[in-house]
């Protein structure tokens, strides 16, 4: 065997044990949602400010597994929320690193369906609320099975070899330092609070704007948003019917309120049914959050 082929070979098994263990020295954060659980907050006005560990923003979510695999950081965080699509991809997270550290972020279930009607009506959505959500019959838009959160808590835990950090919507609310904290600790690293902006990303928009974006939608496309097999046919689509949205939403805040109608937004009656439906999964929630969160204070 020639020096070279000798040296070739060497320098081979070198890189594979360099390899093996780099894959072992690094650390994975994923924060995997909810959606409208502060998530943009999280994305764009925390997570990059935190020190000692590289942040992949969710808009490289689809390449983040290309940037872990260099291993030229100790620590990595990756965010992106999911909602209907989280199984499947908590999942593909899990094959390939079941060591992976799981932080997630939920609200009550009553309070996460207002929210997320919000958005759908913000997004040119025309359905009321109880076609949104049908707690009788489960034919509504979102099936009752993909309100539950325990069953996902539970996933988690049994998917990976690492205890997830489950955090309440609430307590980013009412005590946002606090909030901070928790996930600080939880990744052992960092932060200066005087370059956390507290501020929501994003405005709400009140009942009445939303009220009258439902009635024009309803009065001049008659349906829900359709996309398109074509990805450049269904972009012009979307962005056309996202522009229409916000023309109608900033021109309402400046109309009466009688051309909101007499229709509410959210019936109090239905958000109550699904308040009272969910409540066990609430409280199981708490207490796997409870049970299988470390014992940070004080630390």
């Amino acid at each position: 065997m020639r020096f070279g082929e000798i040296l070739y070979i060497w320098s081979q098994n070198r890189r594979f044990i360099y390899m093996k263990r780099q894959r072992k020295d690094f650390e994975l954060f994923c924060h995997v949602g909810l959606g409208k659980t502060a998530s943009t907050f999280l994305q764009y006005k925390f997570f990059p400010r935190l020190k000692g560990i590289h942040y992949i923003q969710r808009t490289r979510y689809n390449r983040f597994d290309k940037v872990v695999s260099r291993k030229k950081h100790a620590k990595y965080l990756v965010s992106r929320e999911f909602d209907r699509q989280f199984e499947r991809e908590v999942k593909k997270i899990a094959e390939k690193y079941p060591r992976a550290h799981i932080i997630i972020v939920i609200r009550r279930n009553d309070s996460w369906m207002a929210s997320q009607y919000r958005r759908y009506v913000k997004n040119g959505g025309l359905q009321p609320f109880e076609n949104f959500v049908d707690i009788e019959n489960d034919q509504g838009l979102w099936k009752k099975k993909d309100i539950y959160f325990y069953n996902k808590l539970r996933m988690i835990k049994d998917l990976f070899e690492t205890w997830p950090l489950v955090l309440f919507h609430d307590e980013l609310k009412q005590d946002a330092y606090g909030f901070f904290d928790k996930l600080a600790w939880y990744m052992g690293v960092d932060y200066n609070r005087n370059r956390i902006d507290v501020d929501p990303s994003h405005k709400s928009y009140s009942d009445k704007q939303l009220k009258i974006l439902r009635r024009f939608n309803r009065r001049w496309f008659g349906k829900d948003f359709e996309g398109s097999g074509n990805k450049v046919r269904h972009y012009i689509r979307f962005r056309l019917r996202w522009l229409f949205n916000h023309l109608i939403l900033y021109i309402a805040a400046f109309l009466p309120e009688r051309y909101a109608g007499t229709e509410p937004l959210i019936p109090a009656g239905h958000l109550g049914k699904i308040r009272e439906h969910y409540a066990n999964d609430w409280k199981r929630c708490r207490e796997f959050a409870k049970a299988y969160s470390y014992d940070w204070v004080g630390e």
